[in-house]
């Protein structure tokens, strides 16, 4: 089989825009992490016209994905945590292929993870968890308890990647693996939701008034990265202003009702100025530390 696989990707080693290259084992009978196939083959480019395409092979009753991803789509991925399995795939596959050592300092600073780098991932998993919770609030107050119930499993997803995340590591698929080590107080949230002997409105009751703590105890960290970007110049910001200066997709699509958070906390203070219309106001937004 290591032969049929080193034929797969010996082409693509002389090709100059190969950077590196992986190769995933399954680890048990039917492993997710390799969509059930036997063999991911992963490889990184700098550039081609998909930015990831996928191909699907079979030998001798095995399975393999390979996966040409471009470094832009990889570090898209890394930055929005949009596809964590490349994360085990990165930190956990066998190197087959390195040229100049790329894999190994993308490796490196993996491990040492950049604070700049990690605040931006914090605020992105930040503006998902006040997404999720308010949602969850809305529905549960309406009375729509399993509806409500999604989304707060989901807040308590973001709570749970934010917690990794500010303690240095990426968050992989086992990620509440990583909460139960990091910050058990996280998991057991997460478990008396799930596996609670009470009725599911008063779990959910129980359960928001302890992530509103948990909310109101990550806001400094959360918010960190929007607000120093907000401090960088005087005066007041749009929010197309501070959509665009995001620029990170999953980020900007939060960002409103992040900033209304923070408007609400009495963190971020609102500007009006007078439009043509009467009594009519553009809202701008600005930092007063």
């Amino acid at each position: 089989m290591e032969s049929f696989l080193r034929e797969l990707y010996q082409d693509r080693t002389s090709d100059d825009e190969t950077l590196g290259i992986i190769k995933v084992d399954k680890r048990e009978r039917k492993d997710a992490n390799t969509d059930y196939f036997d063999y991911v083959l992963f490889i990184v480019v700098s550039e081609r016209s998909s930015e990831w395409e996928i191909k699907h092979y079979e030998y001798d009753g095995e399975k393999v994905a390979m996966h040409l991803v471009t470094e832009k789509q990889l570090k898209e991925w890394l930055l929005n945590m949009s596809n964590r399995r490349v994360v085990d795939w990165l930190m956990n596959g066998t190197v087959v292929f390195d040229r100049n050592d790329y894999l190994k300092n993308f490796r490196s600073e993996m491990n040492h993870f950049p604070e700049e780098e990690r605040l931006v991932k914090i605020g992105v998993e930040f503006s998902k968890l006040i997404r999720r919770y308010t949602d969850g609030k809305t529905l549960f107050y309406s009375g729509d308890y399993l509806d409500a119930y999604n989304h707060i499993v989901h807040a308590l997803h973001h709570l749970a990647r934010l917690s990794v995340i500010e303690h240095g590591f990426y968050p992989e698929i086992t990620v509440w693996q990583q909460v139960r080590e990091i910050e058990p107080e996280i998991h057991k949230l997460y478990s008396e939701l799930i596996a609670g002997s009470e009725p599911l409105d008063k779990r959910l009751e129980l359960l928001m008034i302890a992530n509103e703590f948990e909310v109101s105890r990550k806001t400094s960290l959360g918010s960190r990265h929007l607000l120093d970007l907000m401090n960088r110049r005087d005066g007041a910001w749009t929010i197309q202003e501070l959509k665009e200066e995001v620029a990170i997709g999953e980020y900007s699509l939060d960002l409103g009702i992040m900033i209304e958070f923070l408007v609400d906390k009495g963190i971020v203070d609102i500007q009006k100025e007078e439009t043509k219309g009467k009594q009519i106001f553009h809202r701008y937004y600005v930092y007063d530390k």
